[in-house]
C-alpha cells in the first residue's frame, strides 16, 4: 500500500469484517438506537462498550449458563466450606498455581 494513507488504509482494513453500518444520533441523556435486525439475534440486552481512543465498540454480552460453571474450580478436598478463612486460603493457593 505504498502511497496510500494510513487513516485510508485503516479504513479499507476495517472494511473487510464490516457488513453493515448506520449513521445514528445521541439524544441529549447519552443514548443510541440500535437496530431491531442487529439486536434479534443476541440472548441478553447486556452490552460492553470497549472505548479505543476516539471509537466506541459496542459487544454484546452472550449469559453463561450457571452448568457450565460445574466443576470449573478445583479446589482441594480438605477445604472446610463453612469457614470463609479456609476457603479463602484455597483460592489464593489456586492463584499461586
Amino acid at each position: 500500500m505504498k502511497g496510500l494513507y494510513l487513516p485510508l488504509a485503516a479504513f479499507l482494513v476495517g472494511l473487510k469484517e464490516m457488513v453493515e453500518a448506520q449513521v445514528k444520533e445521541v439524544d441529549p441523556q447519552g443514548r443510541i438506537s440500535i437496530p431491531i435486525e442487529w439486536r434479534k439475534n443476541w440472548k441478553s440486552r447486556k452490552l460492553v462498550l470497549i472505548k479505543r481512543g476516539k471509537r466506541i465498540e459496542v459487544v454484546p454480552v452472550e449469559p453463561t449458563p450457571p452448568s457450565n460453571l460445574f466443576d470449573s474450580i478445583k479446589i482441594s478436598e480438605k477445604v472446610d466450606f463453612a469457614d470463609p478463612h479456609s476457603l479463602k486460603k484455597a483460592l489464593f493457593e489456586l492463584e499461586e498455581r
